[in-house]
Parts: structure tokens; C-alpha cells; sequence
């Protein structure tokens, strides 16, 4: 007989413990997914991709605009004048949905298509997108999440892919050393670098957030982990990550959740700012650098979005604070936001953004409402059906008309006047209503929203979905704006909301029956 591999690691007392508990969670997932006749979600994802790789053809069809979604991306395309939307999500109360689909929206036309193209990759949200210039517009696509239709079950991605624009057809990069799996990450685009940093892992029996810093060089295909110098973030997703003037990379907020206890959590929302800064003798060195903020500085939020609209200046949406009530851990009241801020990524200055809106339009909006509210539900659909100049004047009332304290930039084009007047915020659907007493009308903003798709093409600057709560209901959204960036005067629609047509589960009936079985049981 051979002697016995004394080479061989032992393992400890607490790695067996370990490893025995993971085979139990394991046998009861199983049963529990057969009850649920779920399969396997890495078997489901591995079915996915292996269709999609069966595909032969490109199959573009101009559709009806995206269903309700939220934590998708949208971009712009580099030459033509189309947005480019790609996956996202749909909670109902009961199941959800993760989306695979690629949408390209048509400025000119005003009209959707969907395209399948040989390849693709699974179904996924979360994830992050950026768009190049090189071989006629690329799209490249990292990491994000998809889970079953009961959410028992997580799968984060850590694969990369890009599709190619001008021949709509999908490339799996197989390249090693990359970021771990992961959602809630931003990607970047820096010179010919994709720059990942932050998300998180969640496999509902642990998570872990991130603050790593990864480089893709789209010129070698090869993937380097950054070890930055100086003081970094702490780990976080969700946050803002853009490019600024000089080849740096900004980091703002985000969140993250910490063990308090077992079993309890607590969420944590961040308002600091970091810089990372290649060193000017070698660029594959970086350092870290917290900035400081000056301005009308947004409140603490998460789920804020962002879209550059020039090299040193970002526009940011919404976002929502969460606090927990009182004498109860467990449950958060959401507060959303419907601000429209602005942020000077050379000063690093903070300003809140006023719409002019349109004088001419005060009297016309309010017999319009008054028509409205005498005519009922018919007369109020009647109106969303009605053309885009009809939809421009659903107004409200300015946030502060007689402001002055107002700042100008110019970048050569366009000039941009920027005032610090703070932004009301609301709690969940919260209508605001036009003041009568009001000489004029300001520009109508959309609701309140976390998560929402933005993006800036030719100037406008584009609003699609995103998610607000309503107590313990969440809406996800499908309504779409545009703002001229040069005008600044007011959204316009290019598709109403309809929240009447969104389908919502309530839990509380099933679980009132729970409490009867119960009851029923123990008499």
C-alpha cells in the first residue's frame, strides 16, 4: 500500500462544522425549490445562455415601448440618434421578473424596437453598461443578478460581453482575474479602460459589499485588479461613479447594509466624495482622495441616478432615504425624491436645478385641471392620449420663482443657470397640486423615484422608469421624459404614467388567512 499523502491540508474543527452546514442548507434549498418547481438557478442561467448561443439570426421587430422595469441600463448610441435600454426587473408582490431584452428607441421616429441578436447574454439587472466609440459602437456589459420568479434563489454574474452596433451581433470575453460576481457596481469608461468598482453579493444566507477597483484595457483583453493608495471608500453599491476632466474618477454615496446582531441588519446611506487620481509618472498607480463637497449638497439618498451632460458637469434624478419607524427595526418609511440637481465635477460644487417653465401656460393648465376634475376618469385618460404640446404644460407650482441666488455655466454652447433653492421631497405617490394663487406655472417634474434610466443624447437629457414605494406597495414605473439641457424651461412627456394599469399583489389577504388557520388550530 501507498503511504498516505502527508502533503495533505488538514482541515480544521470549524471548516468541517462549516462544511457540513453548507451541504444541509444545500439538501433543504432542493426541497424546498421542488416544492416551489423551481429549478436550479445556475442550471436555469446555463439553459439561458446555451439558447441564446443557438440563435442565427438577427431578428429586430419595432415594438411597443418597454414594460415596467427598474435597475436597467440605458445608453446612448455614439452616431446614430437612438438609446440603447438593455435588461432590468419587475416585482408584482408575488414574482419577479429579471429581463433579458435589448430595446433601441428611435429620437427621430419615436418609435421602439426590440432586437435579438445570435448570442446574447442572459437575462440580468443590476448590472452596468458603457458605451464606445471603436468598430462602429460597442456596448459593453458587466456583472449584475438574476434571480427565480420566488426569489428564493440569487445568481450573480461576474462575465463580460459586448455587442457590437453596426453588426448587432454579441461577444462572450473569456478573460481572467476579473471582478467577483456581483450587482450594484458602476463601470466607467476612462481613456481605453473600463473601470469597475464597488456592488455587492447577496446569496440570501450571507452578503458582502465591495470597495475594489478592477481595469479592463479594451486594446489587450486582460483584466488588473487596481491597489490604490490613500484612504478608500468603504465598501458600497448604488453609488454615482463618472469620469471628471483630467482622467479622475469621482465616487459619490451609496449604501451598504452592516450586522448589528445576528440576524438583524441596519442600512447605511453615504453623502462623502472620493477622487481616484492616476499618478502623473505612472497610470497604473492610483490614489485615493476624499473631496469635499461644496454647494446645495443633496440630502442623504440612495438610488440616485446620473448622466454626464457635459465633460465637467453631471445632472442627477431622485433617489430615496430610508428610515426605519419607530420601535421597529424592521420596517423602513421611504422617502423619495423628484430634485433635479446639478454637479460641477471640476469644483465639485453642488446646485439645485430651476426650470423656467412658461408664463403663457398658467391660465390654459388650470381650467385644463378644472376640466379634469369635473369630467372625472374619462376626461383625465382623454388627456394622456392628447399630443406631446398637451403634455408639456402638465405643470406645478415653481419650487422658489423669486430666487436669485443663481449661478451660470457656460461651456461654449450652451449657458446653464443654476440656482440653490432646495427641492420639496415626498413619500411615496404624492401629487403635488398647482397653487391657484400663483401668477405663473413652473416646469412639471417627474414624480419622485429611485433607480430610474437616465441619459444625455444631442443635448436632451432622457428619463425612463424606475420604482417608488407606496407603504408596503412598490410601483414600478414605465413613463418617459426628455429635458432640452440648453432651454432648461420644462420635462416633456413622451409617455405618460398609467399607474392604474399596474398590477399589484397585496400579501395582506393570504397572510390574514395564515392567522385564521392558526387560530383555527390552536381553538
Amino acid at each position: 500500500m501507498g503511504k498516505k499523502d502527508k502533503n495533505k491540508k488538514k482541515m480544521s474543527g470549524s471548516e468541517k462544522t462549516a462544511l457540513k452546514t453548507e451541504k444541509k442548507l444545500n439538501a433543504r434549498q432542493k426541497k424546498e425549490l421542488a416544492a416551489l418547481g423551481e429549478d436550479d438557478i445556475e442550471k436555469v442561467v446555463a439553459e439561458i445562455e446555451q439558447e441564446e448561443a443557438r440563435r442565427q439570426r438577427v431578428k429586430e421587430v419595432i415594438v411597443e415601448p418597454p414594460s415596467r422595469r427598474v435597475n436597467f441600463t440605458l445608453n446612448a448610441h455614439p452616431y446614430k440618434d437612438e438609446l440603447i435600454m438593455l435588461g432590468g426587473e419587475f416585482y408584482d408582490g408575488r414574482q419577479t421578473i429579471v429581463y433579458g431584452d435589448m430595446f433601441f428607441y428611435n429620437i427621430n421616429k419615436k418609435e421602439w424596437s426590440v432586437v435579438k441578436a445570435p448570442g446574447a447574454p442572459p437575462p440580468r439587472c443590476g448590472h452596468q453598461a458603457v458605451i464606445t466609440a471603436a468598430r462602429g459602437g460597442e456596448l459593453w456589459v458587466f456583472g449584475g443578478e438574476f434571480s427565480s420568479p420566488s426569489e428564493s434563489q440569487f445568481y450573480h454574474y461576474r462575465d463580460l460581453w459586448v455587442f457590437l452596433l453596426s453588426d448587432k451581433k454579441w461577444e462572450k470575453i473569456i478573460a481572467p482575474n476579473g471582478p467577483s460576481a456581483r450587482s450594484g457596481h458602476r463601470m466607467v469608461l476612462l481613456k481605453k479602460q473600463l473601470i469597475v468598482f464597488g456592488g455587492f453579493h447577496d446569496n440570501l444566507r450571507d452578503y458582502k459589499y465591495f470597495n475594489d477597483v478592477y481595469a479592463f484595457d479594451l486594446e489587450t483583453y486582460v483584466w488588473r485588479k487596481i491597489e490604490p493608495a490613500g484612504l478608500a471608500p468603504t465598501p458600497r453599491s448604488g453609488c454615482v461613479v463618472l469620469p471628471t476632466p483630467g482622467n479622475k474618477i469621482m465616487v459619490y454615496g451609496g449604501y451598504n447594509k452592516e450586522r448589528i446582531k445576528k440576524d438583524v441588519d441596519k442600512g447605511r446611506i453615504h453623502d462623502d466624495m472620493f477622487l481616484l487620481t492616476p499618478d502623473k509618472n505612472d497610470t497604473t498607480k492610483y490614489k485615493w482622495t476624499c473631496v469635499r463637497q461644496t454647494g446645495m449638497r443633496a440630502t442623504p439618498r440612495c438610488g440616485i441616478s446620473a448622466a454626464l451632460d457635459q465633460p465637467n458637469l453631471a445632472l442627477l434624478f431622485g433617489g430615496v432615504q430610508d428610515e426605519e419607524e419607530e420601535d421597529d427595526e424592521e420596517n423602513l418609511r421611504g422617502t423619495f425624491y423628484k430634485d433635479l440637481l446639478a454637479l460641477d465635477l471640476e469644483k465639485f460644487q453642488w446646485h439645485s436645478v430651476t426650470l423656467s417653465g412658461k408664463k403663457e401656460n398658467a391660465t390654459t393648465e388650470r381650467r385644463r385641471r378644472r376640466k379634469q376634475k369635473d369630467g372625472g376618469d374619462e376626461e383625465r385618460e382623454n388627456q394622456q392620449s392628447d399630443d406631446s404640446e398637451d403634455a408639456e404644460m402638465s405643470q406645478e407650482s415653481p419650487t422658489n420663482p423669486t430666487q436669485s441666488n443663481t449661478i451660470t455655466v457656460e461651456d461654449g454652447v450652451f449657458t446653464m443657470t443654476l440656482g440653490t433653492a432646495p427641492v420639496k421631497a415626498v413619500s411615496g405617490m404624492d401629487d403635488l397640486s398647482v397653487d391657484e394663487n400663483s401668477r405663473e406655472v413652473a416646469a412639471f417634474s417627474p414624480s419622485a423615484r429611485m433607480n430610474t434610466g437616465m441619459v444625455v443624447k444631442n443635448n436632451i437629457l432622457y428619463l425612463y422608469g424606475g420604482l417608488v414605494e407606496d407603504c408596503d406597495r412598490q410601483y414600478t414605473l414605465n413613463d418617459f421624459y426628455s429635458l432640452d439641457c440648453r432651454k432648461l424651461q420644462q420635462w416633456k412627456t413622451l409617455i405618460p404614467e398609467n399607474l392604474k394599469s399596474h398590477t399589484w399583489f397585496d400579501s395582506s389577504s393570504s397572510s390574514e388567512e395564515d392567522d385564521s388557520e392558526d387560530s383555527n388550530e390552536d381553538d
